[in-house]
């Protein structure tokens, strides 16, 4: 999915790793979320009213995604009135998270934020290179970089 494109998808990984980012005033790329196996993303109100998006999905490492279209979602989600649930659960854990990290970042240092993602999420920090990792925990590569460094010393 591209920058200021319409939002027709929404996707679901098979295999990889996808992120989804912004492009700040300064020009700065802005990570928001990751989507790892058995994972979806899209950007939801985009999607829903098939809009244009103000973010991007790129591939971390080689992916593969399955991918509905908004009407086949709806379709679906009629033809079989129990994926309505599932989607429902799958929107509101991913509500929930949002909530979350934005506790976090106002909680938290960014060093404890580190911490945090890292003892609960330690998949992402061994998979996701250092400075997209950095753009999601709002923070620097090399901050990051001497975070990792004083755990290490």
């Amino acid at each position: 999915m591209e920058l200021n494109s319409r939002c027709r998808y929404h996707f679901f990984v098979l295999k990889g790793c996808l992120r989804m980012f912004f492009i700040g005033e300064k020009g700065v790329e802005q990570t928001i979320q990751f989507a790892i196996e058995n994972w979806w993303i899209t950007d939801y109100a985009a999607f829903e009213r098939q809009g244009i998006t103000e973010f991007a999905i790129q591939a971390v490492e080689p992916t593969c995604v399955m991918q509905i279209d908004f009407k086949n979602q709806m379709l679906l989600l009629e033809d079989f009135p129990k994926l309505e649930r599932y989607y429902r659960m799958i929107y509101q854990r991913a509500y929930a998270a949002l909530q979350m990290r934005t506790k976090y970042l106002y909680d938290f240092s960014k060093e404890e934020f580190y911490h945090h993602f890292n003892n609960h999420f330690p998949e992402f920090t061994r998979r996701i290179p250092q400075h997209l990792l950095a753009s999601y925990l709002n923070m620097t590569p090399e901050y990051l970089s001497e975070i990792k460094s004083k755990l290490q010393s």
